[in-house]
């Protein structure tokens, strides 16, 4: 065993055993701590928790990756706007209203508000972009293990359902809320470590941000010297109109998804709500205004050790990378097409994946901290993937057994059936895992490209326009939903790579989506059965602040 792996070894023997440990220790039995932590976690533990939660391995693991490789720099910005960006959106017209109706999941409020129908469409809606944004975390937890301990991907995606399963089909939401505060904690300083001291080795400046800009011209130099357009020139990669709908793509996506909004119900009140949002914003923007930075030190070392070599002279990094088939000859062909022959950057193609993971390795950081990586890359994924599989059991067992099958289920009935829910959900996660459809952060940006065309117009439409009808909402979110999913499933690059309509890539057609399901909603909602008067005055007061009498009641299931 190397020293690597050894290193990687202790530290996810480590925290895997503290998380299963807060795991017990929070164990809950009754549905209210299965569903929604009871309630009661404090704004700073639940903003920690929503981080966690959001921050899967998609940042931690491919947004540096995408940023310095894939986006060349600039265009890569889509991601940190669009995915810090939908937070706003969410403190400011989601999470305190939401917080105020007083459900349990996201299909549970769309079932209150709009119909029963309603509530199937948003089950089914919740599953499959779950299950899409889960695929990416499984694939993520494979590629660790692969790298760092030697094993399979099929074994080490087996050992994080394990783990997953563990805790959170023990503790529910709050034994996941609790390790998913632990789990930022791993993340957060497995990625600061290394990104600090790079930054010393390469600029002698310890603040990332700053010595990122540093390096800058010396980095569009290298990129010139081989024909590459400008790291930081705007629109080299990407046109301004696919920048604005990937942008918009990700940021109403981040407002809709079904895994983060169900976290301001584990608030203790709706100011918590609010503070829980803006505590989530802290704690993202440590590792957001990191990432490029990353990037950019990274890619420069690269450049440069890959500069006139060849396959008997290059870096061990690239050895053990290649070894695991992450890096070959530009377009996929194999190495050995090099042998015999200099080569530089632009000979070679680099998975986005690895450029975090090898990081370490590339600036000659020592075993510990490559294995100190590695514990948070797997921290990142499986706090994201316990709280999708989360949104996926309490689908099942709130919105469909207990609410259309057994309306008299007792709690221990509905927490036997959160769990075998919980169970099966990880065994389609981990063969999702084992047999992705793309690199990680792809397949992530296309679930908030569903979940921006499936959800986010009936939510607004829902909290600040009282006459949407049940009618509107389940016309809207088929319609979104279906046209997105089919245009992904034509335009993605393993069903034939087609340029799509007006070359908008998958990942930014969420947007037509997104407008197309406000459209259907508004003109359906215009020919349909109104909601209630009751149902009206609700949605009004639900805007106001405190707690009027309605919502008082309806909060305790009395209307």
């Amino acid at each position: 065993m190397s020293d690597i792996q050894l290193w990687t070894l202790v530290f996810a023997v480590v925290t895997f055993g503290i998380y299963i440990y807060i795991a017990y220790a929070s164990r809950v039995t009754d549905t209210a701590g299965f569903y929604v932590a009871g309630g009661g976690i404090p704004a700073p533990a639940n903003g920690a928790a929503i981080a966690a939660d959001w921050m899967s391995a998609a940042s931690f693991i491919s947004l540096a990756g995408i940023v310095g490789l894939s986006y060349n720099g600039y265009a890569g910005g889509v991601f940190l706007m669009g995915w810090t960006g939908g937070y706003v959106l969410l403190a400011l017209l989601l999470a305190p209203y939401l917080r105020k109706f007083g459900k349990y999941t996201l299909p549970d409020f769309v079932g209150d508000r709009y119909s029963e129908t309603a509530r199937l469409v948003a089950v089914i809606a919740a599953i499959v972009v779950s299950f899409v944004y889960v695929a990416g975390q499984m694939g993520g937890v494979g590629l660790v293990f692969t790298r760092f301990l030697g094993v399979s991907t099929t074994t080490g995606v087996l050992i994080g359902m394990a783990i997953v399963f563990f805790y959170a089909v023990l503790g529910g939401m709050k034994g996941i809320t609790w390790t998913q505060v632990a789990q930022y904690s791993v993340l957060i300083v497995a990625y600061l470590i290394p990104a600090i001291a790079v930054s010393t080795k390469v600029t002698g400046v310890p603040l990332p941000q700053i010595g990122f800009g540093t390096i800058l011209d010396e980095l569009n130099g290298l990129q010139a010297d081989l024909g590459l357009a400008e790291y930081s020139g705007a629109f080299t990669q990407i046109s301004m109109p696919n920048m604005v709908l990937i942008t918009a793509a990700l940021m109403f996506g981040t407002a809709g998804l079904p895994h983060v909004i169900v976290r301001f119900y584990t608030a203790k009140s709706v100011r918590a709500a609010r503070y829980s949002a803006l505590w989530a914003i802290v704690f993202i923007a440590i590792l957001y205004t990191t990432a490029p930075s990353v990037a950019a030190f990274t890619k420069l070392q690269i450049i440069k050790d890959l500069s006139g070599a060849t396959l008997d002279t290059v870096p061990g990094w690239f050895s053990t990378w290649s070894d695991v088939g992450l890096i070959t000859a530009a377009g996929g062909a194999p190495l050995s097409d090099l042998s015999g022959q200099t080569f530089n950057y632009s000979d070679v193609a680099i998975n986005n994946d690895i450029i975090v993971l090898a990081s370490p390795e590339i600036g000659g950081l020592p075993a510990p901290i490559v294995g100190l990586v590695a514990a948070g890359a797997l921290a990142a994924a499986l706090s994201t993937a316990s709280g999708l599989l989360l949104v996926i059991s309490s689908a099942v067992a709130n919105d469909v057994y207990y609410k259309k099958i057994n309306p008299q289920a007792s709690e221990s009935q509905q927490l036997m059936v959160g769990r075998i829910a919980m169970a099966a959900a990880i065994c389609v996660a981990g063969y999702l895992g084992i047999n992705p459809p793309g690199f990680v952060a792809q397949v992530v940006a296309l679930a908030f490209g569903l979940a921006a065309a499936s959800f986010f117009p009936i939510l607004v439409l829902g909290i600040f326009w009282k006459k949407t009808t049940a009618a509107g909402a389940a016309a809207g979110m088929i319609t979104g939903l279906a046209v997105t999913m089919v245009y992904m499933i034509w335009t993605i690059d393993i069903y034939g790579n087609s340029a799509g309509i007006w070359n908008i890539p998958e990942t930014g057609f969420g947007t037509i989506g997104m407008l197309i399901n406000f459209a259907v909603t508004i003109a359906v909602s215009q020919f349909t059965t109104r909601p209630s008067e009751q149902m009206q005055h609700l949605v009004e007061e639900i805007r106001y602040p405190g707690r009027t009498k309605l919502v008082q009641q309806h909060a305790a299931g009395e209307v």
